[in-house]
């Protein structure tokens, strides 16, 4: 039997402090209705029949019995009590007052090293089930297991736990209670759910091996061309811009290599990447061989660089055959669509967008 999924909430509601249970209010609902939407469980006719009389009845033991016929899931809380008002600062404190070696959890407020015993219970818990993923339902839960808060920038990426219980893999996305009050963040959760249904088959964190060419010469250039794009089969294309000027281009042939062009370079005085004149007219020439080559070509929004390129450099994107940014949001047109809600629902990378340290030149368009 596989192992089940880990569903790990905040704390406990009114419904929930009644029965000493999780998630077995209106939120636990919706979760399970996700969770079938997304393909991790199956809810049957008897699932429903108590769903309806919950409603009915008010009563959360048939939420909880509703859970307790799925053990491909198992549910579980950071905090397993409800604080007043079912406001989380209730667990907090000033910073002196925290459980050692944890941050802040909500603004500068450290979690009270008095409910240290929570995360101890949670641990052996984690230890207990030895899940292949965890999913952590909001920001109690990302902080509980990575020390780090910012649901909406990390969920959708897999990533492994550093404190409570260490080597977990962990899958943030947005509470249920969440989706409640906001709805348009249900197709979200839905995406990320479905990730999730594929990464629960394995404990590991899997990152594809890539090679990126970076900082080239014009031997690189021809070399690249030879190696990988002159039989390419689809090519994408990118551009970064500052201004009116166009900073780098990039080309992949494959999902695995890609190279760099760069044009402006800040480290120097000049603010060239190219040493001479004459090399940067052989690098453009370069990348109008390539973008007006009939290879079939695609990107991220790629409408907006074959305006830009054409409109500064003159040069032509032939043969466009994808947006990506268009295409996902054809498939989902209620969801977000930049890059890197794309890469977190489609890729298994980081958080690339929350991690860098460095203020870049182009905002996403």
């Amino acid at each position: 039997m596989s192992k089940p999924l880990f569903l790990l909430a905040e704390a406990f509601g009114e419904n929930e402090a009644r029965i000493g249970a999780p998630l077995v209010g209106a939120s636990g609902i919706e979760l399970l209705n996700m969770l079938a939407e997304s393909g991790n469980i199956v809810l049957t006719s008897a699932d429903h029949d108590y769903m309806r009389k919950f409603w009915d009845r008010g009563d959360p033991a048939l939420l909880d019995m509703v859970w307790r016929l799925h053990p491909e899931v198992h549910r579980s809380n950071v905090f397993q009590q409800r604080p007043p008002g079912n406001k989380l600062e209730w667990f907090c404190g000033p910073r002196a007052a925290g459980i050692p070696g944890y941050p802040p959890l909500i603004g500068a407020k450290c979690v009270r090293a008095e409910f240290q015993h929570e995360l101890e219970r949670l641990g052996d818990e984690l230890v207990s089930v030895d899940p292949s993923l965890v999913l952590c339902l909001g920001n109690a839960a990302l902080w509980a297991l990575s020390g780090k808060t910012g649901v909406s920038k990390l969920r959708g990426t897999t990533s492994v736990s550093t404190h409570t219980a260490t080597g977990y893999k962990l899958l943030p996305t947005y509470h249920p209670a969440a989706v409640l009050r906001q709805y348009e963040l249900r197709p979200i959760v839905i995406m990320d759910l479905t990730k999730a249904a594929r990464e629960k088959e394995f404990p590991e964190v899997r990152r594809p091996r890539r090679a990126m060419w970076v900082e080239p010469g014009l031997s690189d250039l021809d070399l690249f061309y030879e190696q990988y794009i002159v039989d390419c089969k689809m090519l994408s294309v990118d551009i970064e811009t500052l201004g009116n000027q166009i900073t780098e281009v990039g080309f992949a042939p494959t999902p695995y290599v890609s190279i760099v062009i760069p044009f402006v370079d800040f480290r120097k005085r000049n603010k060239s990447y190219w040493a001479t004149y004459e090399e940067e007219r052989l690098a453009w020439y370069f990348v109008k061989k390539v973008c007006e080559s009939p290879i079939p070509k695609v990107g991220q929004n790629i409408t907006y660089d074959v305006a830009f390129m054409y409109r500064t450099m003159g040069i032509k994107i032939m043969n466009v055959q994808h947006d990506t940014m268009l295409a996902h949001h054809a498939l989902q047109p209620e969801s977000l669509k930049g890059l890197g809600f794309l890469g977190s629902c489609y890729c298994n990378i980081g958080a690339w967008k929350a991690e860098h340290r460095e203020q870049t030149a182009k905002r996403d368009a």
